[in-house]
Parts: structure tokens; C-alpha cells; sequence
């Protein structure tokens, strides 16, 4: 391990010479690349030079504890527990850094969210979750914009809601998301007072490159349609909603809030190139492991992650036994507790599978 390390700093180091190259800084394309190199090998390096820095320390205060100098022996008692404590830890943070970077960690998403079973409360806590999700990211400066949304009755629901969040880092915060929301609560069409439980399923998608999907044009089915608001009322009096068929997996994109057919369009096949990814992925990891245990959790859409109990408040993420009493501060985008959780979980199960 600590041999790829100093590697890794050589490299960095050689990094930060071709930065500064004249030749290189004239080069936007080649400057783009060495820098990204760059960016990614920094929190390794720094926390590798700390490292070595702490055990040095460590070295040091081991030679003196062998001298005859009974006051420095003293002082030197008292650090070297803490700087043993300090190395361990730097160390295991060291060994998460070299894991394998998920490729997608630094992408823009693609969150859908889409009513299960519970009628016009399922649609509610659509619009619930979308908002929840909105916030936090609002709260980290991402940008959100809505892709489409399909209205559920009149009481201010969705059947389904896609948006693109563009923000640094977008997926490795929000991909333990993927999966089904259970939220139990009394309706407010309920009479009796009963409490019911409904469900919403929630994917996140890496956006995808061009390169990364390439679609046939031959293999689309596109059709127009005038588009319709809450209501049935016509959002506009064109034919700009548009309708995209993928043929040979029949994957449907609709996309209509943009008065645009042509800009409808091109967010219709940037949502239809994440899902095809999504689906090569699925299909890779699925050949690599029918039984691979990361994959629990973080990416199976038909399983139950988390309740939202609304008359106890309380919030409980089935996956890591987490159960937090502040629902409404969660629901109003306050998330980040359960998403620095779930990524610690799945960072130490990963470090396990790596070492065994």
C-alpha cells in the first residue's frame, strides 16, 4: 500500500510541474486533463504527507523515550498515545482513499420520483420528496431544473417528476438514494383519523455523456403532442410536448414543460441516454455477481429504504438501522446526516470486502 503511495506522490508531484509548462498551460484540453489528475490525487497525497509527517513524530519521540532526559521522557508519554491514535486513523482514511473511485462520483443526476401504492397520498409525498430533495440541494448551491412532471389529481400530487440536479459531486452524495420511500401518516382525506402507508420510488441516474451512450437515431420512435397542465388545460397551443421510444429495450422518455419541442426533445434523449446507462450498468454488475452485496442498498429500485412516520416524526433508513426524530427539519432538505451515514456505512463495507 504505502509503495502506490509514494507513487501516487511522485506522481503528483510531476503533476504539478506540468501544470506550471508553458506548453502545457497553451494546451486547454491537455491543462484540463493534468489538472483533473491533479484534483483527484490531492486529499490522498495530503493525508498520505500527514501520515508520514505523524510517524515520523512517532519515531522521533521513541528515540527520546531511550535518552536520559527524564522531563522530555514525561511529555513524551503523555503524546505518543495520541499520535498512535492519530496515525491508525489516518491510515484507515488512507485505505478509503485507494479504494476504486466509482466513475459516476462527479456527474450531474437525474432524480425521478414516481407514486407506488396509496392512490392520491403516494402523489403527495411525491411532491414531498421532490421538495425535500430541492432544498438540500438549493442548500449546496446545485442547480435543479424540472425535466418533466406528470400531475396526480387535483390535490397538488405527481404520478412522476424527473429533474436534473447539476452540482460537483451530485451522484456520490445522492446515489444511496435509489430505491422505495415509505411514508405512513393520516391523509387528508381521511375522516376516521387512520393512518396509512403509502409508497414512492425515487432513482438517481448519473447523467450521461454522448460518448458513453451512443443512440441510433434509426432506433427512435419520436412523436409530438400538444401539452396539457393541471386540469387538462393546454399549457400552450403548440404541438411541443414530445414522446421518445427507445425500440429495442421499448424504454418511453416524455418530456413537455419547456414550450420548445426542440428543447423538449433534447432533455427527453438526456434523460433516455441516463437510463440506458443505468441499465448497462445494472445488466455489467449483475454478470460480475448475481450475489454482490454492494449493490444491496444502493441501487435496487424495488427495495424498501426508508419510513417516513409523520405522527411519531420520525425517520428510520432500514439499511443502516438509523432512526432520527426530526422529520419535518429532514423533509425541509436537512438531509445530510443520513446521506454522511449511508456513505460512511457503504465506504467501511467496501474497505472490508477489499481487505478479505
Amino acid at each position: 500500500m504505502f509503495k502506490r503511495l509514494k507513487d501516487i506522490e511522485t506522481r503528483y508531484e510531476d503533476l504539478e510541474g506540468l501544470l506550471s509548462n508553458p506548453d502545457v498551460v497553451s494546451k486547454p484540453s491537455v491543462y484540463q486533463k493534468y489538472a483533473k489528475e491533479h484534483s483527484d490525487f490531492q486529499d490522498l497525497v495530503e493525508a498520505y504527507r500527514e501520515y508520514e509527517k505523524t510517524n515520523a513524530r512517532i519515531e522521533e519521540d521513541q528515540t527520546l523515550l531511550r535518552g536520559n532526559d527524564d522531563e522530555l521522557k514525561e511529555i513524551v508519554k503523555e503524546e505518543l498515545p495520541q499520535l498512535k491514535e492519530k496515525l491508525e486513523l489516518l491510515e484507515n482514511k488512507l485505505k478509503l482513499l485507494l479504494l476504486p473511485k466509482d466513475p459516476n462520483d462527479d456527474k450531474n443526476v437525474f432524480l425521478e420520483i414516481r407514486a407506488g401504492t396509496g392512490g392520491d397520498e403516494a402523489g403527495l409525498f411525491v411532491g414531498d420528496l421532490f421538495r425535500m430533495y430541492a432544498q438540500f440541494a438549493e442548500m449546496r448551491r446545485w442547480k435543479v431544473d424540472v425535466i418533466s412532471s406528470n400531475p396526480a389529481g387535483g390535490m397538488g400530487g405527481f404520478k412522476e417528476i424527473i429533474a436534473l440536479i447539476e452540482g460537483k459531486g451530485a451522484y456520490s452524495v445522492l446515489k444511496y438514494e435509489s430505491g422505495v420511500h415509505r411514508v405512513q401518516r393520516v391523509p387528508v382525506t381521511e375522516s376516521q383519523g387512520r393512518i396509512h402507508t403509502s409508497a414512492v420510488t425515487v432513482a438517481i441516474l448519473p447523467e450521461a455523456e454522448e460518448v458513453e451512450v451512443n443512440i441510433d437515431p434509426n432506433d427512435l420512435r419520436i412523436d409530438v403532442y400538444r401539452s396539457t397542465g393541471h386540469g387538462g388545460q393546454s399549457v400552450n397551443t403548440t404541438d411541443s410536448a414530445v414522446r421518445i421510444t427507445h425500440l429495442p429495450t421499448s424504454l418511453v422518455v416524455t418530456c413537455q414543460d419547456e414550450k420548445s419541442q426542440h428543447k423538449n426533445k433534447a432533455k427527453a434523449l438526456k434523460v433516455l441516454r441516463a437510463r440506458l446507462m443505468d441499465a448497462m450498468v445494472q445488466k455489467q454488475s449483475d454478470e460480475i455477481s448475481k450475489s454482490r452485496k454492494t449493490q444491496v442498498g444502493s441501487g435496487d429500485r424495488s427495495e424498501r429504504i426508508r419510513t417516513y412516520n409523520f405522527p411519531q416524526g420520525r425517520v428510520t433508513d432500514h439499511r443502516i438501522g438509523l432512526t432520527l426524530y426530526n422529520l419535518e427539519s429532514l423533509l425541509d432538505g436537512n438531509i445530510q446526516p443520513i446521506i454522511e451515514a449511508l456513505a460512511t456505512h457503504f465506504q467501511s463495507k467496501a474497505l472490508q470486502e477489499s481487505i478479505s
